[in-house]
């Protein structure tokens, strides 16, 4: 069972876990005003989706939630008043950590603050008593979290864990900055852990509540929470680390889309009443970066999202001289119902009626008074449905003849027709979407070929068909859009990374980290059997990043059934933009097939038996070779499809199947790194197995 708590409602949704198909839906309003806050529409929306689709309580074998309670509580400055008690070695240390660990209070970008209060207890004067007195100021001062912050705790964290247990000890909650992050950075690391710190009474409220209401119902599994980098955690890890589930919401989608369209690549794009949330997906992962919170830069790994102020339910405005914007404010905002899902008869003579949804805004967004003397809008969803790019079957879909009539009295206005007036405002909402596309595509080098659209969220019909065929690239909306967040937390597999600060990394430091993560992921509910771990070196700054991935143990089965090799053809075809005469398998592996072109284009796809494609490239080249050779071949593939511009040589990015794995040595230019990073997987095997090396240029 998944439920996404979203802004408007919270979704439950059952699915068997022998077939995967959905058996069960259920949604309420979410209880952003309730006592116990979202965690009652939580645990209402799943007791109502196992009462009314009769499933017993012994048959829930997973369930997990998004949460939007950490994103909500900062930006509402519903937060906890932090004390940092930080600590260093030497004078000469002191003196400088003393001035990292001294935080300002921290501006949440809303008018509202994370109140801190700082005290500093340098190595030398380092004691129990010592740590007891200023723990005492920063209680009378007004504290109610610890944290505990040391100069290179990320090294050794005795002194973090000793202000930990005299923190606990008095029945105050606390934490340390080296369980929040093992990079370097103090002042950041510091922020980080204060940031974290001021939603943990908030948080640990809602998850005890959450935990007790799921008990109650006599569910006795674990109850996982969804992280905002794409994965699930045991709640036991989200009460030490709530600030991970950050942007949970838009990660759930994302992760209902790996799912349910086999898809490995492309730009995902979640589209709500208010807005629409845009990310990259590439090589069967999402993309991930540092969140900032009020303009601060943190170690908090979440989803790397776009938002913006359009989606299905963005209101128009207009002038004279035709459509001047679409959005911010939606319909939901201004407590209107859409045109295009109101009766025919309601919009019959219908005027138009210029207006200011909120105090400061321009007055100039477009309402329709009706003859009743109530009022309705009109927006995206309207637009396209009037002009036909949304199917009966598709969740915008709604009356296209009340629309006409509720768009006509505006395009009279201006002195267009209905058509062209649609055109316009789908043509607004393009015009701010499409170079944050071409921004992500750039940052995460997705070439032409590789950039489809995947729509998700209620109103994704209403915008992706428009701007995929602007922009002349694919998409696809799957099956259960509405709810894709709910599946997408049904389905998530347990993430965890590590990331440390490793100049010149061995092997040692490469197995280290690796099964770091490992055991990090086990601790957040992954079966250990299940766990595969992507290792990446940045060069640049000496950072080591081990993400481990793994299943629950009742989720490790296989989510779909193998396809033929007719099929997986014909995806790698279609994902080509080509017809499926025109691609041939050049390498057939047990797990993995290499299909390629057969016009001489050096473009290929690398597909799993399920019909997921793992891997897209414009140019690349396969070859199976056993273990023992795999340093000459990297070492030939490495120079033969280098790209060489005005100002560098790009080298080409490498993969290896083994057995069912796709190992990612993505990102790693250096020759010598990349060989590091390969010995560690390579030297575990025999030196007689055969493996697929892929070596594919890169283009930007």
């Amino acid at each position: 069972m998944g439920i996404d708590v979203g802004g408007t409602h919270t979704k439950a949704v059952a699915i068997d876990n022998d077939t995967h198909e959905i058996i069960g839906k259920s949604s309420v309003k979410t209880t952003h005003d309730d006592e116990f806050g979202v965690a009652t529409g939580v645990v209402t929306s799943f007791v109502n989706c196992m009462q009314e689709n009769n499933i017993s309580p012994e048959d829930v074998v997973f369930v997990a939630h998004s949460t939007t309670q950490a994103t909500n509580a900062l930006l509402e400055g519903d937060v906890a008043k932090v004390g940092v008690l930080g600590t260093a070695g030497g004078f000469f240390e002191s003196f400088l950590a003393k001035r990292q660990t001294h935080l300002d209070d921290i501006d949440l970008g809303t008018g509202r603050y994370i109140r801190i209060v700082n005290e500093f207890l340098p190595g030398r004067e380092f004691t129990q008593e010592k740590v007891n007195k200023k723990l005492d100021s920063l209680e009378a001062q007004g504290a109610q979290v610890i944290i505990a912050s040391s100069a290179f705790g990320v090294d050794d964290a005795t002194p973090e864990q000793n202000i930990l247990g005299e923190a606990e000890s008095r029945g105050l909650m606390a934490s340390t900055a080296s369980e929040i992050t093992k990079l370097y950075g103090l002042t950041r690391r510091t922020r980080t852990a204060a940031i974290n710190g001021s939603i943990l009474p908030k948080m640990l409220d809602t998850a005890r509540q959450t935990e007790t209401s799921v008990h109650n119902a006599g569910v006795e599994v674990p109850l996982m929470i969804m992280r905002g980098d794409g994965g699930v955690m045991d709640i036991s890890e989200m009460k030490k680390r709530p600030v991970l589930t950050m942007l949970s919401g838009p990660a759930a989608s994302v992760m209902g889309a790996l799912m349910y369209l086999r898809a490995s690549n492309g730009v995902y794009f979640e589209v709500g009443g208010t807005s629409v949330n845009i990310g990259v997906i590439k090589n069967g992962r999402p993309a991930v970066d540092y969140s900032i919170v009020g303009g601060h830069k943190t170690y908090i790994s979440s989803l790397d999202v776009r938002v913006l102020g359009v989606a299905g339910g963005s209101m128009v405005r207009v002038s004279k001289d035709g459509v001047v914007d679409v959005g911010p404010r939606s319909a939901h905002i201004a407590g209107l119902d859409y045109a295009v899902f109101s009766e025919t008869e309601r919009l019959e003579d219908c005027e138009l009626d210029l207006f200011q949804p909120k105090d400061g805004d321009p007055e100039d967004y477009v309402r329709l008074r009706l003859k009743d003397g109530s009022y309705l809008t009109i927006t995206n969803s309207c637009a396209a449905n009037v002009l036909g790019l949304v199917s009966p079957d598709e969740f915008s879909y709604g009356n296209v003849e009340a629309a006409r009539l509720a768009m006509k009295p505006v395009a009279d206005y201006i002195g267009i027709g209905v058509e062209e007036l649609a055109e316009q405002i789908l043509h607004k909402a393009y015009e701010k979407i499409e170079p944050v596309i071409m921004e992500l595509a750039e940052k995460y080098k997705l070439s032409h070929d590789q950039i489809s659209l995947i729509g998700v969220g209620g109103g994704a019909a209403s915008l992706i068909g428009y701007c995929a065929d602007k922009m002349d690239i694919k998409y696809k909306i799957p099956e259960n859009a509405e709810v894709i967040s709910s599946i997408g937390v049904a389905l998530s597999l347990v993430r965890d990374a590590v990331e440390r600060v490793v100049p010149n990394p061995t092997p040692e430091d490469i197995r280290s980290i690796r099964q770091e993560a490992i055991d990090r992921a086990v601790e957040s509910g992954a079966a250990p059997a299940t766990v595969e771990v992507h290792v990446e070196i940045d060069s640049q700054t000496s950072k080591l990043t081990a993400i481990a991935l793994g299943s629950t143990e009742v989720k490790s089965m296989d989510l779909l059934s193998a396809a033929t090799q007719e099929e997986l053809m014909t995806l790698a075809a279609e994902d080509m933009g080509v017809p499926a005469e025109k691609v041939a398998i050049k390498l057939n592996g047990e797990f993995f097939k290499i299909i390629g072109r057969t016009d001489g284009d050096e473009a290929i796809r690398i597909l799993d038996t399920k019909g997921f494609i793992k891997v897209q490239s414009s140019s690349g080249t396969a070859v199976e070779i056993q273990v023992k050779d795999y340093q000459e071949a990297v070492a030939d593939f490495y120079e033969k499809l280098a790209v060489f511009t005005t100002d560098s040589v790009l080298r080409p990015d490498f993969y290896i199947c083994v057995g069912p794995r796709i190992m990612d040595f993505n990102g790693s230019m250096d020759f010598e790194q990349i060989l590091l990073l390969m010995s560690v997987e390579m030297d575990m095997l025999d030196p007689d197995e055969k493996v697929i090396l892929v070596a594919v240029k890169t283009q930007l």
